[in-house]
């Protein structure tokens, strides 16, 4: 008669410390702080930013929303701050995130071009007075520009939220705001801070 298997044994691997790269906790502070103070020094901007937003709901219009990859998620995030709630408990505001519907974003591809994805559901959605906010760490990501090239062409306003480098979206935006990095990160970050200011606005007229 065999003896009954034994239990296995737990072992616990052990990682030298050596191995573990610490995270410089220092640097990155610094780095976020500067694009979040970047946001701050532009008070200004952003006033005008929330500005154009409450003016464009208050008329009737809608806010679209656009970007890649963590942006795609930001601007998801964003419309649904606007039509559930930030704080304050509100009637909805007209918002949409281009960034969502799934059959659009791999039919339109399959049919025509990544790159005109985005300008596409503005020439379908977008109306005059509407806002179109743009969002592009880099600054230059071909399907966000041409999003912001079709708003113009219809009459929307566009508000441009990017890093350091701006130099390609500015003439296609009403109003730009520039987060001091270069860093992915950080401009997420800072980005994410923008909006919360630009919903802190909007629960001041709405709320």
């Amino acid at each position: 008669m065999s003896n009954p298997p034994s239990n296995p044994v737990e072992t616990t691997v052990v990682v030298p410390a050596e191995v573990i790269m610490p995270l410089d906790f220092v640097a990155i502070a610094q780095a976020h702080q500067r694009a979040v103070d970047s946001v701050f020094a532009q008070h200004a901007l952003v006033q005008s930013a929330a500005n154009m937003m409450v003016q464009a709901l208050r008329q009737g219009n809608k806010v679209l929303w656009c970007g890649n990859g963590g942006s795609a998620a930001e601007a998801q995030h964003m419309a649904a701050e606007l039509m559930v709630r930030y704080v304050k408990n509100r009637a909805p505001l007209a918002s949409i995130a281009l960034t969502t519907d799934s059959s659009i974003l791999t039919a339109h591809p399959n049919d025509y071009e990544f790159a005109s994805v985005f300008a596409r559901q503005v020439q379908g959605l977008g109306r005059s007075g509407d806002l179109l906010v743009a969002m592009s760490t880099s600054g230059c990501s071909e399907n966000v520009l041409l999003a912001c090239a079709q708003a113009q062409r219809q009459g929307l306003n566009v508000l441009a939220l990017v890093g350091a480098e701006s130099q390609h979206i500015a003439p296609l935006a009403d109003l730009v705001i520039k987060v001091d990095s270069t860093q992915t990160a950080r401009i997420q970050e800072a980005h994410t801070l923008i909006n919360h200011l630009l919903c802190e606005s909007l629960d001041l007229h709405f709320g």
